[in-house]
């Protein structure tokens, strides 16, 4: 892993999203997901290199093909910062409904 890249520069991209659903779907070597994308082999590859440095990819040998295998723990670290908005914006519209409750309350 690269210590100067983190799981959210891995999910910034919509290339590397998709190639993360794909692998999550079955492991797959480079060739078969560039199959997926209007680019090209090197490409996809420099996304696939990210995906490793992150830790989101890890690649296996087999035989004599390389395969993209998920390791998706990582992503819980998106999960937890993504809760802590979860949080801050149930709060905020528990309150607003209560706000209406107490308006519509008034008007009757």
């Amino acid at each position: 892993m690269n210590p100067n890249r983190d799981v959210f520069q891995a999910i910034a991209d919509p290339t590397r999203r998709a190639i993360i659903h794909l692998v999550s779907q079955k492991p797959q070597n480079v060739n078969s997901l560039a199959d997926n994308f209007n680019m090209t082999r090197q490409a996809v590859s420099l996304h696939v290199k990210i995906l490793t440095e992150c830790g989101l990819i890890n690649i296996k040998q087999q035989g004599r093909e390389r395969v993209c295998e998920p390791q998706l723990d990582k992503l819980i670290e998106v999960s937890g910062w993504v809760d802590q908005y979860r949080k801050f914006w149930d709060s905020k519209l528990d309150s607003l409904d209560s706000y209406l409750a107490k308006i519509q309350k008034k008007r009757k």
